[in-house]
């Protein structure tokens, strides 16, 4: 096959994965999500395993299994509590939020500025709140078929060995299937596990910086903070800006904030915009790198460019994991010398094969 060939077999299949990745993006996100929440139990359960002789593995899965689903349901409590907070003083909220406007077209030399209620029930308005009601009662569909899938995918777990065997009858090829995978298998568990740990260290600061800062709510804040660092980049920009803009519109300010300006909201939001982005800044970039080794691998332009396609592909389940899917990807094109050279372009140092790297004899072709 000669090199254009090549290249239009490249072009149209690369069209025909994304265009099945997208059509299929309901199942495969959700079949997606499910397999990295085995991967976060199964690594959380060889940590208990390894932490204690006392437990057999089947008892320490049971043991990782109660506490990430006792964590979960307390998660999606306190972002229950959180919202009715916010509920709860919904008219101070507006009345400060209408000021705002109001300062806005000032600003602007505009008058007769619009209420929130004007602009949030118009058309449009409408429109944005029903698809975000529909994303809610589709995401706890979404979770109910997640912990589906993740208990068939225990029930599985044991014959995987079995069907591997029978699947490559070689043994040197069983060898090496079995490296590709286990490579790329404690590669996605570091990232899961050095990515929650970061994003409980975030958090925990945040929460307690919050705090003193008196931001109202501060809980609910935080646990939008630990989200969104599972995002790569854009969500650590993102869980910069949303405390102070909560901040900005919360309706009383502390008494130390200091009365420079009439209204000193706006100093108070710089303030908690200057604490929130000091732990994102610090942490993302001294205590992560060191964190995450190389087990992600990924250039920067990668990440944000996986971040946007997967996004596009999968919505907001592409996002969360586009940077694992990507790792995964690297991992499986390495394995060949035809795509070798698409996964030295993904990764960041040049090796994007970890452990496992082919010779130019015995690679798979």
């Amino acid at each position: 096959m000669d090199r254009s060939a090549k290249i239009g077999t490249w072009i149209i299949a690369t069209g025909v994965i994304l265009a099945f990745l997208y059509a299929g993006r309901e199942i495969l996100s959700t079949f997606a999500m499910a397999v990295f929440l085995f991967l976060i139990i199964e690594g959380f359960a060889t940590a208990v395993d390894n932490a204690t002789t006392r437990l057999n593995q089947r008892q320490a899965r049971v043991i990782a299994i109660l506490i990430i689903t006792g964590g979960f349901i307390g998660f999606i409590a306190l972002m229950a509590n959180g919202v009715a907070e916010f509920g709860r003083d919904a008219g101070d909220y507006e009345t400060r939020i209408n000021a705002l406007i109001s300062d806005a077209y000032g600003v602007v030399g505009m008058h007769d500025s619009p209420t929130l209620t004007q602009l949030v029930f118009n058309e449009r308005g409408q429109q944005f709140f029903a698809t975000i009601a529909n994303s809610v009662s589709g995401l706890s569909g979404d979770l109910t078929l997640i912990l589906i899938y993740v208990a068939f995918l225990f029930s599985a777990q044991a014959g995987w060995s079995t069907k591997l065997d029978n699947i490559f009858p070689s043994q040197e090829r069983r060898a090496q299937v079995r490296a590709i995978g286990n490579d790329a298998r404690i590669g996605i568990e570091r990232y899961l596990w050095v990515q929650t740990l970061i994003s409980v260290m975030i958090t925990a600061l945040s929460y307690v910086s919050l705090l003193l800062l008196g931001v109202q709510n501060a809980l609910f804040l935080s646990a939008l903070i630990f989200v969104l660092n599972y995002i790569p980049t854009v969500g650590s920009i993102a869980a910069a800006v949303v405390p102070p803009l909560f901040a900005l519109v919360q309706p009383s300010v502390p008494g130390w904030v200091p009365g420079i300006v009439p209204d000193n909201s706006y100093i108070y939001a710089a303030i908690v915009f200057g604490t929130a982005s000091f732990w994102q800044f610090s942490i993302g970039n001294f205590i992560q790198p060191r964190m995450m080794g190389d087990s992600l691998n990924l250039s920067a332009l990668v990440v944000l460019l996986a971040l946007a396609i997967w996004g596009l592909l999968w919505g907001i389940p592409g996002m969360f994991l586009s940077a694992p899917l990507t790792v995964l990807m690297m991992i499986v094109l390495a394995q060949s010398n035809e795509t070798r050279w698409m996964a030295i372009l993904l990764s960041a140092d040049g090796n994007p094969s970890g452990k496992f790297v082919p010779d130019a004899e015995g690679a798979t072709e």
